[in-house]
């Protein structure tokens, strides 16, 4: 008869490899955020001397708001990595959309190019699509993690065009 001290323990290690994995995705999405924040130190500044639309949300709003979807990003990944179905296909289209999300803000805030930051964030887009619909196939409450993100982006897609269109000089 087993205990449940021995149950405990025969789950611990297992248990243990799952947060392992979490932490790894995690500082996965993380470090694409760190290398978009890089490009982003002086986007507040290069932000408030944009002519904006009135939509447009404070620079304040998005710090918190990329921490909550990167964190919905690493659980996502973590959902389907640690799922037993084939999974690598979803994971090779999740770090190519987190590739081209880090490189987004390179090219807006800190090279100020206006026309190709709309054009990688429309790829970007479909490729978080692409994302949702590998991840579905796989794990639905991933898929559905990155809904709040996919959202976002498909928000600061119009926002990257209103801007670059009302900045000329600014933007290219």
């Amino acid at each position: 008869m087993m205990t449940a001290g021995k149950r405990i323990s025969k789950q611990g290690p297992g248990i243990l490899r799952d947060l392992g994995l979490l932490v790894v995705c995690l500082l996965i999405v993380y470090a694409a955020a760190a290398i978009g924040a890089v490009a982003s130190l002086n986007a507040p500044a290069f932000y408030a001397s944009l002519a904006r639309p009135g939509w447009a949300p404070l620079a304040s709003v998005f710090g918190p708001v990329w921490t909550l979807l990167y964190s919905l990003m690493g659980i996502a990944l973590w959902r389907v990595w640690r799922s037993p179905s084939r999974h690598a296909p979803a994971i090779a289209l999740f770090l190519v959309q987190l590739v081209l999300n880090a490189l987004w803000s390179w090219l807006f805030f800190y090279w100020h190019l206006g026309a190709p930051a709309f054009a990688w964030i429309v790829v970007l887009l479909a490729m978080i699509m692409a994302t949702m619909v590998t991840f579905w196939r796989v794990n639905r409450v991933a898929a559905l993690l990155l809904v709040p993100y996919l959202g976002w982006v498909a928000f600061a897609s119009i926002l990257t065009w209103s801007i670059w269109r009302a900045n000329p000089a600014l933007l290219g």
